[in-house]
């Protein structure tokens, strides 16, 4: 979120910053004569005869609006206000014989939904928003947007400084007339869809996000945004039925595809926690140091994982990458706590087998579940590879997908012991490199169509693991 709308200040203030800058230079013209006027008008206002006249007000209403349009901010930084309260009371003050509008009061009226007090409430609005006033300037530019409904500017900028305090509620509100006013930001849309996702409103973020996705088909952020909302509510059936859905009308469409294997691998993904947890259940009665130091190891690998993950998102925070490292460090607090019963357990007799027939059982059923998801996965990620070869996504998921899978099978050989590895060691080594061996192919054909850096980074392990295993003499079986 917050880097979105940095974006969008930069971008947004500057075009306004530059016409207030060109006011300035006019205000400085103009200074002393301003600055007579306002005087006068705030004496004339004071008398107690010239107050009452409509004319007076209007005087004042067209003095102050010049001040707030010009930018002339030193004079009144409050000047648009000031300006529309004054046509208010034009309109208190002229009635004709029959009680209605007098002439000034139609003025007034008119003026009240001018493109002039637009402009000038919208340069108070800067104003304050660059002096960090952002209640402030959230009024102001709640009344620009107000004078003119069918503006996006007014409630994009409202949207802005309403995030800057936090108040998400004016924020949303604000971002939903930009919309509705035809904004074509696709950010936007994916900002409205974060802030209800925060607020725990998944609806209303998902309908946000499919107007974002129907503005703009090949936004990757908001189809990726849109299925960590699914997935995070707990919607996998909705999110697998919409997305085949459209894989069916539209087969071909690469994109589809791998989000659809994206959806199952964080489906497979969902039952990690339990089955590691059950693993540690159906071991009990075993040998507890080992447990320990399994537990440890596991606890060492998610820490390096969030490691690199950081070091990934410093050179290119994506909202994909933020899930993972989100996922993960999860996964070291869930394991530290693992890690202390494993603990305790050592430190007493080993517990009884009671209920491990039945653990035995649901983990097996867990564990058949997730490999049916990732082999879903594989088969989406290989529907898109047939549709485009050179599809960077599809590719470089496959290199994650094969490089995990080596990464699985390197875990079992690691906990063979002496004997074991003796026997087989080698030979599932030999499996292993040739499970990585297969991934590179997946990322140097990624790598041909652009360079990101996780991308390298994975490369680079695969290269280096490779080169320590021809290093040992092994030979890799494909």
């Amino acid at each position: 979120m917050k880097p979105i709308y940095s974006v969008l200040v930069a971008c947004c203030l500057s075009g306004s910053v530059y016409a207030q800058q060109g006011g300035d230079v006019l205000a400085a013209a103009n200074a002393d004569a301003l600055k007579k006027d306002k005087e006068k008008s705030d004496k004339d206002i004071t008398d107690a005869k010239a107050s009452t006249k409509a004319s007076t007000w209007m005087d004042r209403a067209k003095l102050y609006q010049n001040i707030a349009a010009g930018g002339s901010i030193k004079l009144d930084s409050a000047a648009a206000t000031v300006a529309y309260d004054a046509y208010k009371k034009v309109i208190e003050l002229d009635k004709d014989k029959k009680g209605g509008p007098g002439k000034l009061a139609k003025e007034a009226e008119e003026a009240l939904k001018s493109p002039n007090l637009y402009t000038a409430f919208m340069q108070q609005g800067v104003a304050k928003f660059q002096a960090k006033n952002y209640p402030d300037a959230i009024k102001a530019m709640t009344v620009a947007g107000d004078i003119n409904p069918k503006d996006t500017l007014a409630p994009l900028y409202t949207a802005i400084a309403a995030q800057q305090v936090k108040d998400n509620a004016t924020a949303k509100t604000q971002l939903e007339k930009y919309i509705a006013g035809g904004g074509k930001d696709a950010a936007i849309y994916g900002s409205l869809a974060m802030l209800y996702r925060a607020d725990n409103e998944p609806d209303k973020a998902l309908a946000a996000l499919d107007k974002g996705i129907a503005l703009a088909p090949g936004n990757k952020d908001l189809a990726n945004e849109k299925i960590n909302i699914m997935l995070s509510s707990n919607r996998m059936d909705d999110a697998i039925s919409g997305m085949k859905q459209m894989v069916e009308k539209d087969p071909n469409n690469v994109q589809n595809l791998v989000n659809l294997s994206i959806v199952y691998n964080n489906i497979a993904g969902k039952g990690d926690e339990e089955i590691r947890k059950l693993e540690g259940e159906t071991k009990k009665g075993g040998n507890a140091a080992k447990q320990l130091a399994d537990g440890k190891s596991i606890l060492d690998t998610y820490n390096a994982e969030v490691a690199r993950l950081s070091a990934a998102i410093k050179k290119r925070p994506t909202p994909e990458l933020k899930r993972q490292l989100a996922d993960v460090q999860k996964r070291v607090v869930d394991q530290k706590a693992e890690v202390a019963k494993l603990e305790a357990a050592s430190k007493e007799a080993a517990a009884g087998a009671s209920g491990a027939a039945d653990a035995e059982k649901k983990l097996a059923e867990l564990k058949q579940k997730k490999a049916e998801n990732k082999a879903m996965e594989k088969q989406y990620l290989e529907k898109a590879l047939a549709v485009d070869p050179n599809n960077y996504d599809a590719n470089y998921n496959m290199g994650v997908f094969v490089f995990n899978e080596a990464v699985e099978m390197k875990r079992s050989v690691d906990k063979m012991d002496m004997n074991e590895y003796a026997k087989s060691g080698k030979e599932a080594d030999g499996k292993v490199c040739g499970k990585f061996k297969q991934a590179l192919p997946y990322f140097t054909k990624a790598k041909a169509v652009k360079e990101e850096p996780e991308l390298v980074e994975n490369l680079n392990n695969t290269q280096n693991i490779l080169k320590q295993y021809e290093e040992k003499k092994i030979n890799c079986v494909e």
